[in-house]
């Protein structure tokens, strides 16, 4: 195991302590940052698994709210219906 991929990187909060909006906003700085195609292997490869570890923490965070608001509408959710035009 290699010690230095358990911590998160330099400055970084480690991904279960982030708030969901923190969390895509630094997902999406990983995203361009892999697509520009501008980072050694090894540094793809950490930003990579980064990126994996925030995309499911997102939706942990986003299946717990789903949870939430059904219980708290005590009924299955439904689709949004915008009102009569």
């Amino acid at each position: 195991m290699n010690p230095t991929m358990e911590l998160p990187p330099e400055g970084k909060p480690p991904v279960d302590q982030m708030t969901y909006e923190r969390a895509l906003a630094e997902l999406e700085e990983i995203v361009a940052a892999l697509e520009a195609e501008e980072h050694p292997l090894e540094e793809s490869l950490a930003l990579y698994e980064r990126g994996q570890a925030l995309a499911q923490h997102c939706t942990s965070l986003l299946d717990k709210a789903n949870l939430k608001v059904q219980q708290l509408s005590g009924e299955e959710l439904t689709d949004f219906v915008d009102g009569p035009a």
